[in-house]
């Protein structure tokens, strides 16, 4: 197996110009050059550290330099880096930490006092780095500016691992999905063949890194093309809307929610988008309004479908084809294998229900030190995604529902995904998330949970009966929930995905 040598990526990037901007944060830019020394000299440090080939060194934080900073000075050690969701509370952080065998972490300002709250209960992570403001005194400025500037660049296969990223963990403990150096290679490579990331690109980053699509669908594609990446340490629609404007951004990843909330904001009808000409948004199903919304103001949206084990790419619907083909999750990425299977493991036929499962050199190698939930999930090369799933006859995937979400009322399959998709076209209503619960008559019924719009006139007590009388006519009755409950907020992971299983538990204590 020939070496790849990942560690050089920044050292690369200077035969395109070393004085390009790379990444801009706030008031502060990095030029290529400025982000290859100090990858290098973070590199020194940590080896300076004990850190060696194979180690963890982990990263929590928000969207910062730092943390791809960290990611390209871990790998150019040969060690593996660790990126731990910022949102989690400090037992999680605890449990990711310990799990992973990070000896290493490296940690935004936001979590100084969640460090000091679980390093004792962690003895074998040796040394703790804290990240301060651009230029601002900090433990990691001082790592940077204390270290040496010798090449390290430890050779490296496509089989060896370089990133542990934990799933959400929406039931029972997370996962390490662990990637290779070959993984995320591939995967960058299937981004530049298919969304066209070009030099010139300004990608506005604004989705957590610390979840797989933000940093590979997005900033490092970019990074490795050469662009310039706009780095927002959360999503804020009255900060990312400017943004676009001011930067004149030409790429984006969102989740639907991201881009619901920006279309909705009080800004976006006087926001030139303009310079927009590459989005992509994936995580869940895109809402129909908010297509229709973007699409208004002619900014192309390409549609995509993936999950952290897939680094994430498995399908993406091109812009040319999102109005013909709306509601698709598209046809596999460039180096990408997907299908669509019933149990016996055939193809379905067009319009049949079944399993999406995938195979692809971005496939991860499997979950860190489980070898049970990596045979569950991965057999014969092939990942087993959980996702239910149609396909046309011109073979476009149509993503209808988690397996586990799908619940049966009378005998008849019911898929929330498009209950809520139909909910959202009611007006007065802007989220809406629905889940089976049990009842007696029916086996399972639907409870919907809605957060009405801002300038609703509706009165929560009216909200069931409006509902159910809105989804007369575009659902079946099977479909419509028999239950609407009123929310201030639905509960969401960092991305925005929904947390049903806090539904579902909610349910449970009050039914």
């Amino acid at each position: 197996m020939r070496d790849l040598g990942v560690g050089s990526w920044p050292r690369r990037r200077l035969k395109n110009g070393p004085d390009r901007t790379a990444i801009t944060f706030g008031d502060t830019s990095f030029s290529y050059a400025d982000v290859e020394r100090r990858t290098r000299r973070l590199a020194n440090a940590l080896r300076g550290a004990g850190v060696s080939r194979g180690d963890r060194v982990a990263y929590v934080g928000f969207n910062h330099p730092s943390l791809l900073e960290t990611f390209f000075a871990t790998a150019q050690l040969g060690a593996v880096w660790v990126v731990v969701n910022a949102r989690l509370a400090a037992e999680e952080v605890a449990y990711v930490l310990g799990d992973s065998g990070a000896g290493v972490v490296v940690h935004g300002p936001e979590h100084d006092e969640l460090v000091r709250r679980i390093a004792p209960g962690l003895p074998a992570v040796h040394a703790w780095a804290g990240v301060g403001a651009p230029g601002a005194a900090s433990a990691y400025e001082d790592l940077i500016e204390a270290a040496g500037e010798d090449e390290i660049d430890e050779p490296v296969t496509w089989d060896d691992p370089a990133l542990i990223m934990y799933t959400s963990g929406t039931t029972g403990r997370p996962k390490g999905a662990v990637h290779t150096h070959g993984s995320l290679s591939f995967q960058y490579f299937s981004v530049l063949v298919d969304t066209d990331v070009a030099r010139d690109d300004v990608a506005l980053a604004f989705a957590p890194l610390f979840h797989v699509a933000g940093l590979n669908m997005l900033a490092m594609p970019t990074f490795l093309k050469g662009g310039r990446i706009v780095l927002q340490p959360q999503f804020r629609p009255e900060t990312v809307l400017p943004a676009i404007a001011a930067e004149r951004a030409t790429s984006m990843f969102a989740v639907p929610t991201m881009l619901d909330l920006l279309a909705r904001h009080e800004l976006f009808p006087t926001t030139d988008v303009s310079s927009l000409r590459n989005v992509v948004v994936g995580g869940s199903p895109l809402p129909d309004r908010t297509l229709r919304a973007w699409a208004d103001r002619g900014v192309p949206v390409q549609q995509g479908y993936g999950m952290t084990e897939a680094a994430p790419g498995v399908f993406l619907l091109p812009a040319a084809d999102a109005e013909r083909k709306h509601g698709s999750a598209g046809r596999p990425h460039f180096w990408v294998e997907g299908r669509v299977v019933r149990a016996d493991g055939g193809d379905v036929a067009p319009g049949e229900i079944g399993e999406v499962i995938a195979q692809g050199p971005n496939v991860m190698a499997g979950y860190w030190e489980d070898p049970e939930a990596t045979d569950a999930v991965l057999a014969e090369g092939w990942y087993r995604t959980g996702d239910l799933a149609t396909v046309d006859d011109d073979g476009y995937v149509y993503v209808r529902d988690r397996l586990k979400d799908m619940y049966i009322s009378g005998g008849e399959n019911v898929y929330p995904a498009e209950v809520e998709n139909a909910l959202l076209e009611v007006s007065g209503v802007a989220e809406a998330a629905v889940v089976g619960v049990p009842d007696e008559r029916w086996g399972e019924v639907g409870r919907a949970f809605v957060v009405l719009a801002d300038d609703t006139a509706l009165a929560p007590q009216d909200v069931e009966a409006y509902v159910r009388d809105a989804l007369a006519d575009r659902l079946a009755r099977y479909k419509i929930p028999r239950h609407v409950v009123v929310c201030t907020e639905l509960p969401r992971t960092a991305t925005g995905k929904l947390r049903k299983h806090v539904l579902r538990q909610r349910f449970e204590e009050a039914p």
